[in-house]
Parts: C-alpha cells; sequence; structure tokens
C-alpha cells in the first residue's frame, strides 16, 4: 500500500490522480479536511481508504486504532508526505514548526522502522532571497537563509534529515511555484494563474504587484513557474527509482516574469493583455523573493529525462481544459494527462 499524507491538497491529490493512472488505487489519504473545500479533489479518485493526519501520528506511534487494523506495517511500500501548512504568511511559528518539521519527522522514522521508501516535500523557499543560488546541494545548507517561517520550517526538516544521515535513503523535494488543477481550496495561496483567471472573468484584466526594487520594471519580477503534471511525474521518479536519495530541486529551470504569465492567460483566453500594477502589502516588502530559478541539474544527472510543458502550453491546458470546465484532476479527458 502507498500512503500519501496531504492527499486531499494540491500535490497530493494530483499524485494520486496519477497513481491511479499507472494503476495503483491501493492508496491511504492521510489529510485533515475541516472545513475546506479540498474534498471535491478526491471525489474523481480512486484510493483505498482515507484517515485523519492525527489519527495516522497516533498509528504511526504505535497506538493502536480499530479502522487501520486491516493496514499491516509490512504493508506500507512508501510514503509520500506531502502534507503540511503550506501557507507562506502564517506567523504562529509553533504551528508551522509542529505541522512541518515535527509531523515530519515521525513520518521519516515511521517510514524507516518499516523500511518503506520516504518521499517529502520541502520547498523553494527555503532558498530565501537567492543571494546564495538555487542549487540543491546538500553541503550548501547552512548557507540558506528563508524569509519566512514556513521557509525555515521546511529548512528545518532538510538540516535534520541531514544530521540524522538519513539523506542517503530518503528523497526531499523542492517544490517551486506549482501552479494547476486542484489547488482550488488554497485562497490566497493559490497561484496567479487561477485569481487572474477569475479577475478577467470579472473585469477584463490582471492586476500584478508593483515592483519595489529598481532592477526589476513593475510585473518584471521572475519566478520559476511549474505545472502540477510534470511535478507528479518527477515525483514519481523517485518512487520508481529508490537508489536515487538527497534533496532535489523540482522546477522547470527557467525563470519567467510575472507578465510573461499574465500574458499566457490571456492568449489562453484568446484576449488581449490588460495589466494594472498594483501596491504590494507593507508587510511582505521586505519578505518577497524577486527572482527564483531552479536547477535540475542533479535531477537530470540522477537519469531523469522526462519532457516538461513550456509556461504557455501549460497555462493553456489549465486555462482551457480546467478552468473554464470547473474540472478537477480525474474528470473529463485527462486519463491520459
Amino acid at each position: 500500500m502507498i500512503v500519501v499524507t496531504g492527499g486531499a491538497g494540491f500535490i497530493g491529490s494530483a499524485l494520486v490522480w496519477r497513481l491511479n493512472q499507472l494503476g495503483r488505487n491501493d492508496i491511504l489519504i492521510v489529510d485533515a479536511l475541516g472545513t475546506s473545500d479540498k474534498w471535491r479533489n478526491l471525489a474523481p479518485l480512486r484510493y483505498a481508504d482515507y484517515v485523519e493526519k492525527d489519527d495516522f501520528l497516533r498509528f504511526a506511534l504505535g497506538e493502536e486504532l480499530p479502522h487501520l487494523c486491516g493496514l499491516g506495517a509490512d504493508g506500507i511500500e512508501a510514503i509520500f508526505h506531502m502534507g503540511a501548512c503550506s501557507t507562506t504568511t502564517e506567523t504562529d511559528s509553533r504551528y508551522l514548526v509542529q505541522n512541518n518539521f515535527e509531523y515530519t519527522k515521525q513520518m521519516a522514522l515511521f517510514a524507516r522502522h518499516l523500511n518503506a521508501r520516504f518521499i517529502y516535500a520541502s520547498s523553494a523557499a527555503t532558498y530565501g532571497d537567492g543571494n546564495h543560488g538555487f542549487i540543491d546541494a546538500e553541503s550548501d545548507l547552512d548557507q540558506l537563509l528563508p524569509l519566512n517561517m514556513y521557509g525555515y520550517s521546511k529548512h528545518m526538516f532538510d538540516l535534520w534529515a541531514r544530521r540524522e544521515g538519513m539523506l542517503d535513503s530518503i528523497a526531499g523535494l523542492k517544490f517551486f511555484n506549482v501552479f494547476g488543477p486542484n489547488e482550488y481550496h488554497k485562497g490566497e495561496m493559490r497561484s496567479l494563474v487561477i485569481k487572474a483567471y477569475e479577475q478577467i472573468m470579472r473585469n477584463g484584466k490582471i492586476g500584478l504587484f508593483k515592483s519595489y526594487r529598481p532592477e526589476y520594471a513593475h510585473g518584471e519580477q521572475k519566478r520559476d513557474f511549474v505545472y502540477i503534471k510534470d511535478v507528479v511525474d518527477m515525483t514519481l521518479y523517485f518512487f520508481k527509482h529508490p537508489e536515487v536519495n538527497g534533496i532535489f530541486n523540482i522546477g522547470s529551470s527557467s525563470a519567467n516574469t510575472w507578465n510573461d504569465l499574465a500574458g499566457a492567460i490571456f492568449s489562453a483566453l484568446g484576449l488581449e493583455s490588460d495589466i494594472e500594477y498594483i501596491d504590494m502589502p507593507a508587510e511582505l516588502r521586505d519578505r518577497y523573493q524577486y527572482y527564483t530559478c531552479s536547477d535540475v541539474t542533479k535531477l537530470r544527472d540522477a537519469g531523469y529525462t522526462g519532457k516538461q510543458h513550456t509556461l504557455s502550453s501549460a497555462v493553456y491546458d489549465y486555462v482551457v481544459n480546467y478552468l473554464q470546465k470547473g474540472y478537477h484532476l480525474g474528470q473529463g479527458q485527462d486519463q491520459n494527462g
């Protein structure tokens, strides 16, 4: 059986979707559904069971739970740990440490106890302002200075895993700016693509943050935008190749401007661009990344040869095949991805 924590979330549910395409339905979803609409991500998917994250943690710590009695410890083949608080503006440090550091430690130790494959979500937010580059060398971890507590909570686990000597047997994935279907429930943490699509539907234009650094014109801040379908393919490479371990960047290996992204959205809709530059909230200005670009040389050198969407083709697929139809992954004609 495969365990996917955060399995109702954005990346987690996309992983389940791709696993379904590969013929795997023996999946245990672990999440905390709460009052959000992320349950909708699960509706088109096939899986064996669902367990709340606190219940699964008790099971991992050795406490018997009746509804997990059928899940023999020897039956867990892999744990994809995608569950976390992913709100980059979250300021409750205790909450972030519990969810993104302590919980991840317990999952890693549980996987090691089971001799199960462990693949976990780190983040490009660990790179901070990028002054030390975006190279996924484990020897460079000590130099990184995240700009927010979310990034630091992810960085804490990367450092712990290295101290514990675990990086030679687990895979940590530094996701860059992921966008695509199944992010609908994420509120302000959704990508510009879906927020801009909604803006265009309302008033025909897109609002982008102004730049507060002279070397960047408005809308010319750059990000590594990577499509969710490419992300899950790269992630599953580590499942298929358990001999490949360590920390790896998961991105497009290119940097595009917000203006580029906005233009791709208008193009997918067959409209002329109409962009308005708006003030960035003051509390974000000192913690804003003006440039990110993944270096995926390490992943390619490890043997990954998958092709990736261009920015325009990814945006087109998302807008035309999902946003305009109101579809989640697993609906419509996307069975072949």
